[in-house]
């Protein structure tokens, strides 16, 4: 998959001194979404941070938990992220495939600092989900799910903000399915190649060294 400059969209626009990017931009085309700012793409607080979290390069995925192709690139994507150790993988819910998807975006959301494990176990189920597997897979991996649909309950204005948040990114950076990467400051609509996505936090880390 050909990389694509994040400039583009003007998302190296109005970034703060602390990414190291321009600070002007080009005015806002009239009936475009918004653009994605750095602040919002990598410093969500609600956003399911792996890897490491004072890592000095960001990799973003927007992802849905039916998405096949997520799914196989998933191993690969959290080998580089083990190996290299100062990553910041950002997983970005992006719930476009139906009920199920959002359920499984719910509850895993709802799983606090244990979301983590609880993505672990949704990305390595096959094929389609259905509500059952859903429920069954996170009670596998030692879930209580009543609980996690209670928590979703109590946290959903914040929870269902945060999906809001994922979908005008998305929709910002004009993508058009999942998975899409952003990787320092080169988008990838689509799988990458493990090598362009090392290239792209190579090029931010020396911008930002």
């Amino acid at each position: 998959m050909s990389r694509t400059a994040i400039n583009r969209r003007v998302f190296l626009a109005g970034a703060s001194a602390a990414f190291g990017l321009a600070a002007s931009a080009p005015a806002h085309a009239a009936g475009m979404p918004p653009d994605p700012t750095p602040q919002q793409v990598f410093e969500d607080p609600g956003a399911p941070l792996l890897g490491n979290p004072k890592g000095d390069a960001n990799l973003v995925e927007y992802f849905d938990f039916q998405c096949p192709y997520c799914k196989k690139s998933y191993p690969e994507v959290m080998a580089l992220v083990r190996k290299d150790g100062n990553i910041r993988y950002i997983m970005k819910d992006w719930p476009i495939f139906g009920d199920e998807s959002l359920r499984a975006s719910q509850l895993t959301l709802a799983a606090g600092k244990y979301r983590p494990q609880a993505l672990d176990a949704l990305m390595k189920t096959k094929g389609r989900l259905t509500m059952q597997m859903i429920d069954d897979t996170l009670a596998k991996a030692g879930f209580d799910v009543a609980a996690l649909k209670r928590n979703y309950q109590r946290s959903k204005d914040e929870i269902d903000g945060l999906l809001k948040r994922n979908y005008a990114q998305a929709d910002g950076f004009g993508f058009s399915g999942t998975p899409a990467f952003v990787a320092g400051t080169v988008l990838f609509p689509g799988v990458p190649r493990m090598e362009d996505v090392k290239a792209a936090l190579a090029q931010a880390r020396a911008r930002n060294g």
